[in-house]
């Protein structure tokens, strides 16, 4: 059940609107990466948790979502306000928001683009969610970054700072759910991958580029039980091919050709 106090999470003040900033922030009021999608996308999670203590995490979060969601469309709506009042060429500029939404803020980006059902993840596995959760914090913390970088105004930066800050407190929180979970980082599903292929790295980027020969190493790639095969594109598409024509006469397979060398 949900109750409306009419009173911001937190307190928003803008001494100079600028529109055009007003017109940035629609990116995190109906953009992907925005509050709206948070609140969505982890209060569906929660209805279909059954775990009650993740299920309560979610609920909260996404709860909390709604506010920011209240406070973005707040501090949006005060920098597009001069748009419902000007004359002249204010409706050229922008003409979604000071005709069709008549200097308000309406469930679209930056770009004008309408928010969809689409910018969620959910695939009703507990720990999935919870790392789609954790990358979407992660984005959403870059883009009031870059919002904070574009803004002059005091109150604005203000009200920013809090909200960025709350994504980090939410990937925290996701982060320990987690952990908590005690899987292994790997163990996704119930099947098993194969066994020898799910160790196997495919070097599949060679050759000089424009900033030389950077066939990196790592461990991302080597160490450990990692294989190294080199051109895996190009055999596995030569092997692909000859299992559905048939190996030629000698019985022997091209796909033999390839490199493989262990790091």
């Amino acid at each position: 059940m949900y109750h409306h106090i009419k009173k911001l999470m937190y307190t928003v003040n803008v001494g100079t609107p600028d529109p055009r900033f007003g017109n940035m922030l629609l990116e995190q009021f109906g953009g992907a990466n925005g509050e709206l999608a948070a609140a969505m996308q982890y209060s569906v999670q929660g209805l279909n948790c059954e775990d009650p203590d993740r299920k309560d995490l979610l609920m909260d979060i996404g709860t909390e979502e709604l506010s920011h969601l209240e406070v973005v469309g707040t501090l949006a709506r005060m920098h597009l306000r001069p748009l419902k009042h000007r004359n002249g060429n204010a409706a050229a500029d922008d003409p979604l928001i000071a005709i069709a939404g008549g200097g308000g803020v309406s469930l679209f980006n930056s770009m004008g683009d309408a928010w969809t059902a689409d910018y969620l993840k959910i695939t009703g596995e507990l720990d999935v969610d919870l790392r789609s959760n954790i990358a979407a914090e992660a984005r959403a913390k870059i883009v009031y970054e870059r919002l904070l970088n574009h803004c002059d105004d005091p109150g604005s930066k203000d009200a920013l700072q809090f909200l960025m800050t709350r994504e980090i407190t939410h990937m925290k929180a996701f982060t320990l759910a987690l952990e908590s979970l005690g899987k292994n980082p790997f163990s996704i599903g119930k099947i098993p991958p194969t066994p020898g292929l799910v160790n196997q790295y495919f070097d599949d980027s060679t050759g000089v580029g424009d900033q030389g020969e950077q066939n990196a190493r790592g461990p991302w790639n080597q160490g450990g039980d990692w294989e190294i095969v080199e051109s895996a594109a190009l055999a596995q598409g030569v092997e692909n091919f000859e299992s559905s024509h048939g190996k030629g006469a000698e019985g022997e397979s091209r796909a033999t050709t390839r490199n493989r060398k262990t790091a």
